[in-house]
């Protein structure tokens, strides 16, 4: 898939841009602070319906401006096309596709972005929570009953977390409702991730040698959030008393990780910060290659700052396998990348939250 348009008002330095989009290779250029990466941004906030940046919720809205939205012109392999596009005026956002209303689910799951950027590492090195969202975005791209069951088991969640402020740890009439349903979905959230890293596994191990081939062989390691041969149900009603003292649910689904580790570097803190880049890229590139098999063509690739972030080789690789697979491509930097300038691509330069085409 590829985005043909692509309409920025109200986001960041961004007043309002418009601007086409080619199917191969897009290079933005400018200084730092000028507004590059929010182009990338924008792309994301139509798969993902969240920034890849930290703690960027309240800032994504232009100063001054009460309303931001992205939309975009989205084209796809069979040649079928649509209009989609997210919104927000105050706290309140809204999902549009082909100009009628519709859910953030429908959007995210007509539009596919995945990106490389300089917080990724912390895919690597960071929170559970970063390794759970990577994991269901893809689980929710190949497995259609998957966010019914996560709707469920958040609802649920909510509900006994609710209940742990409020009531008695013995009250098992008001408990054990949520609590089945939890042991119940996570059951099934369960299998639904299982299934998937069963595919992604061989996919990350190539992906991974190919670009840390110095590091040995990979191992993907992942646990459920709940101790295998157990029955949550139970545990949750053993818990009680403990997740009542902590005011939260202390194990289930949403406690699930995943983590790797190589050969010749068996812990997350043998890796240096440029191989957990690496290493996020592998998984970036991993997950993008399964989408590809699953659904018959590459997700968009968002590569922020590529120069910075990667040595010359490991550019022209990566940019080879982009360009082999057919992928759109947006990357941002100061200037054109050396392992680019041979590269044919469209070319824009932007100014400030102002948007120049080149070429």
């Amino acid at each position: 898939m590829w985005l043909g348009q692509l309409r920025i008002r109200g986001l960041r330095c961004f007043r309002e841009a418009e601007f086409t989009l080619d199917p191969a290779i897009n290079i933005f250029t400018g200084d730092n602070g000028s507004g590059k990466s929010s182009i990338l941004e924008a792309a994301f906030l139509l798969s993902h319906a969240r920034s890849f940046r930290v703690g960027a919720k309240e800032a994504l809205l232009r100063r001054g401006s009460r309303a931001m939205s992205v939309f975009a012109e989205l084209r796809h392999s069979d040649d079928h096309s649509c209009r989609v596009g997210l919104g927000r005026e105050g706290a309140r956002w809204e999902a549009r596709a082909d100009g009628q209303a519709v859910t953030i689910g429908h959007l995210v799951s007509q539009c596919a972005v995945v990106c490389f950027e300089p917080g990724s590492h912390a895919l690597i090195a960071g929170t559970a929570d970063e390794r759970r969202r990577y994991l269901d975005w893809g689980v929710f791209h190949v497995e259609p009953d998957f966010l019914p069951d996560w709707r469920r088991y958040q609802r649920a969640l909510k509900q006994r977390n609710t209940l742990l402020r409020s009531a008695a740890p013995g009250d098992d009439e008001l408990f054990a409702p949520w609590e089945a349903e939890l042991a119940q979905t996570a059951q099934r959230i369960d299998a639904q991730r299982r299934d998937y890293l069963a595919l992604l596994r061989p996919l990350l191990r190539a992906s991974a040698q190919g670009l840390l081939p110095e590091l040995g062989s990979l191992e993907l390691k992942y646990r459920r959030g709940w101790p295998e041969e157990q029955e949550l149900g139970q545990l949750l009603r053993e818990h009680r008393g403990r997740d009542q003292a902590r005011g939260h649910t202390t194990i289930g689904a949403h406690r699930a990780d995943w983590a790797i580790a190589y050969e010749h570097a068996p812990m997350r803190e043998h890796l240096s910060r440029g191989q957990e880049k690496l290493t996020a890229l592998a998984c970036m590139l991993a997950q993008a290659e399964l989408f590809a098999g699953q659904r018959g063509e590459w997700p968009v690739v968002c590569l922020d700052d590529l120069a910075s972030e990667l040595d010359q080789t490991h550019q022209v690789a990566v940019i080879a396998q982009l360009r082999a697979a057919r992928a759109q491509v947006l990357l941002t930097g100061t200037e054109v990348p050396l392992a680019l300038k041979e590269v044919p691509a469209r070319l824009f330069h932007v100014e400030q939250g102002r948007l120049i085409p080149l070429l």
